[in-house]
């Protein structure tokens, strides 16, 4: 094939080309000196495996023997129930212990999906972003407990295809991908981007393994969203059911089973004091803290948003329960909107920076667009590069667009 001087050198790396070949290499057999090294994590895998299976033989032995029945959810304290919850700070820790994921769960879900689409950066991060966006859409608990299945699906399915990518075909074949053709327009960056099975540049299967997290939280959700069904598991760990949105927040305490923590009567009434009255604070302070950081389109919205919340101040804590989640909805909607942009464009930072400068440079300027993943080649360019060579260009636009009319009088 007639390929470029750079595309030889560049393929010179490549797994084709830089060594033979094993072909019993593709299916898993390569021989390792010591095997033990080799085998070490396999052999701490079984070993927990044996270990959780002694354990629940056991208990199942010691309940059969002493004729007791099984607990409707699998906790460690087995005296606390919801009704202990506000029953001091040692209760409350045991209680969480306990029900922490059915509390929240759904919550940590969304923040293991934050986490794959910031670790990722890359096509399939763009599709768990979208995912996540059809998900929070319902915002509903019990509409997306509807779509809840559908979702882990999703993930599994995406996550047995990335893992067929990553083994990608036979390299005994000595036949390279279409995308590494001489006539290709993709460079590394981009199937580097697109997550696409390369022998030059492999796709980093540690992505699985936040794949695989999501997936097993988003399984262990699955499971909660069953047991909230249950009558028994309610009466212990209590219910999820969604507050009235139409209750005045003023008046809410008329309706609130909990006890008045205002007073700080114990440790425990102490937390609740700082996480209910300067959670809302802390929260706009890294709202601008994030706006401020960067000099973007994107950070402008989020500036925008946390001067119209310092707006209102704690008076907004006091308007009806439907029109506070109405302003945190569409706050969470931006910040996923941001996320979602962000890795898309992420393809132009990375993998067309360079073509971008030449004529685009008030389009980086504008959503400070930068390649922040390490893993990807450098286009020549760093951050401070890439700003010091688009001023003149901005410079030089600006001053066109100002001397124009006059030179066109």
């Amino acid at each position: 094939m007639n390929y470029t001087e750079k595309q030889r050198e560049e393929m010179k790396d490549s797994l084709l080309y830089k060594e033979p070949v094993d072909p019993f290499n593709w299916i898993g057999l390569n021989k390792f000196n010591p095997i033990l090294e080799n085998l070490r994590n396999n052999l701490l895998m079984l070993a927990m495996l044996a270990f959780e299976v002694t354990i629940y033989r056991h208990q199942l032995y010691y309940r059969m023997r002493n004729k007791l029945t099984a607990p409707a959810a699998r906790i460690i304290f087995h005296d606390i129930t919801r009704q202990h919850l506000d029953n001091g700070i040692v209760n409350c820790a045991k209680y969480f212990i306990n029900y922490f994921f059915y509390k929240f769960g759904l919550e940590t879900c969304f923040l293991l999906a934050v986490n794959v689409i910031g670790q990722r950066m890359d096509f399939y991060a763009m599709l768990h972003a979208f995912s996540l966006i059809a998900v929070m859409y319902r915002r509903r608990r019990k509409a997306i407990a509807e779509i809840w299945p559908k979702y882990c699906c999703f993930q599994a399915c995406l996550l047995t295809w990335q893992y067929f990518v990553c083994i990608g075909i036979p390299p005994a074949a000595c036949k390279d991908y279409p995308w590494r053709f001489p006539n290709s327009a993709m460079d590394s960056n981009v199937i580097k981007w697109l997550y696409f099975p390369d022998f030059h540049t492999n796709p980093n299967p540690i992505f699985l393994v936040y794949d695989f997290m999501l997936l097993l939280c988003a399984s262990l959700q699955r499971s909660i969203f069953d047991e909230e069904n249950k009558a028994a598991v309610r009466l212990m760990a209590g219910d999820n059911v969604e507050i009235c949105r139409d209750l005045d927040a003023a008046s809410f305490s008329v309706h609130n089973p909990v006890p008045d923590f205002i007073h700080c009567r114990s440790y425990l009434d102490m937390l609740k004091v700082i996480m209910f009255s300067y959670l809302f604070w802390f929260v706009l302070t890294i709202i601008f803290i994030t706006g401020t950081t960067r000099i973007s389109l994107f950070c402008l919205g989020y500036l925008v948003g946390c001067f119209y919340f310092l707006l209102f101040g704690g008076e907004l804590l006091l308007k009806p329960i439907k029109k506070i989640l109405h302003f945190w909805d569409f706050l969470i909607a931006y910040n996923v909107f941001v996320i979602t942009m962000k890795n898309i464009l992420s393809i132009l930072a990375c993998g067309y920076i360079n073509v971008l400068m030449v004529n685009n440079c008030w389009l980086i300027q504008l959503l400070s667009l930068s390649c922040t993943i390490k893993e990807y080649k450098q286009q020549g360019w760093d951050n401070l590069g890439q700003y010091l060579f688009c001023l003149p260009a901005v410079a030089e636009t600006c001053l066109h667009e100002l001397l124009l009319p006059t030179c066109g009088g």
